[in-house]
């Protein structure tokens, strides 16, 4: 541990921590009180969530086509890495809008939690200066990586209308459900982790590593199917529970199911027939479980993110 890493984390437990007025109130009643005093202040997150943006592509020539250009790439190099040199395209059908219904929906998870991480360290300017609610400043980011989520949709629709595979069905409400999903534990973890992260600021490091293990712990590049078959053949089918405990992973499942048509029908590649996705039975409890229990946990995170808020001005 480097020596400012030591002296922060030795002030972490020498501080009496500060109490701010709603950290004072009981778990789900200084819960709703802080949502009471975040929504006096919409007009300043909309300010905030536009200064993100503007922030992020200034003095850029291509501006907001940047939000597109990243996912795009990675769609080009998963595409071509994944699907066409390990064959993994033969075994699903339509693959590039599947690989794409992954990345869009984990890319707003990923963005809420790494932006939402730095956000306070990055407004401290702001944070020193001015009274406000702090959980302005991950909501913020929030803001920003829904902006980009819905610029990735309004692609990944067309996709769909160019290969004839529109999501017209009752499928189609599984969409809703993971981002809810999504939006509740990225939050959640943004919140907890950008006030961690101003007293340990190797936070912001080890989130991207565990983001990129997250990554490839959620069917995203490879369909749900080939956990389900290797699971099956090493006698292990244990192992699909405990990938499923991971809310992502059944939000990413959820998003898939609703926009990925072929994933639910019959299929033909290369003369061979390729069964639908065995998607889990019960998913909808699933997707029921996982709500609940990210709203349980984003209170339990407002409230720490309260709790350690007292001494921001001093650390940052």
């Amino acid at each position: 541990m480097t020596s400012e890493a030591s002296r922060r984390a030795d002030r972490l437990r020498e501080l009496p921590f500060e109490r701010s007025s709603a950290a004072s109130s009981r778990s789900f009643a200084g819960f709703l009180r802080s949502i009471r005093e975040i929504s006096g202040q919409r007009e300043l997150l909309g300010l905030l969530v536009r200064r993100e943006l503007k922030a992020r592509y200034k003095d850029s020539s291509l501006g907001f086509l940047w939000s597109l250009l990243r996912p795009l790439t990675m769609l080009l190099i998963y595409f071509v890495a994944i699907g066409q040199f390990l064959g993994a395209a033969r075994g699903i059908p339509d693959f590039a809008v599947f690989v794409f219904a992954g990345l869009t929906i984990w890319g707003l998870y990923n963005e809420i939690v790494i932006a939402g991480t730095t956000s306070i360290i990055g407004n401290a300017g702001l944070i020193k200066k001015v009274n406000l609610p702090r959980e302005i400043f991950p909501l913020a980011a929030t803001g920003s990586a829904i902006f980009n989520f819905l610029v990735q949709f309004v692609v990944l629709i067309l996709a769909t209308v160019v290969i004839g595979k529109v999501p017209l069905d009752w499928d189609l409400l599984y969409v809703p459900a993971g981002v809810a999903i999504v939006l509740v534990w990225g939050i959640a973890a943004a919140l907890l982790l950008s006030a961690v992260n101003v007293y340990l600021r190797d936070v912001q490091y080890l989130v991207e590593v565990a983001m990129l293990l997250l990554f490839w712990l959620s069917p995203i590049v490879y369909a749900w199917s080939f956990v389900v078959d290797a699971a099956a053949r090493t006698g292990l089918a244990w192992l699909t529970e405990v990938y499923l405990s991971n809310p992502v992973t059944v939000a990413v499942l959820a998003f898939q199911r609703g926009m990925w048509v072929s994933g639910s029908e019959e299929t033909m590649i290369d003369g061979n027939v390729v069964p639908p996705q065995p998607w889990p039975a019960d998913l909808d409890l699933r997707l029921a479980i996982m709500f609940g229990i990210g709203v349980v946990f984003l209170i339990i995170c407002q409230r720490v993110f309260q709790r350690l808020q007292g001494n921001f001005a001093q650390e940052i």
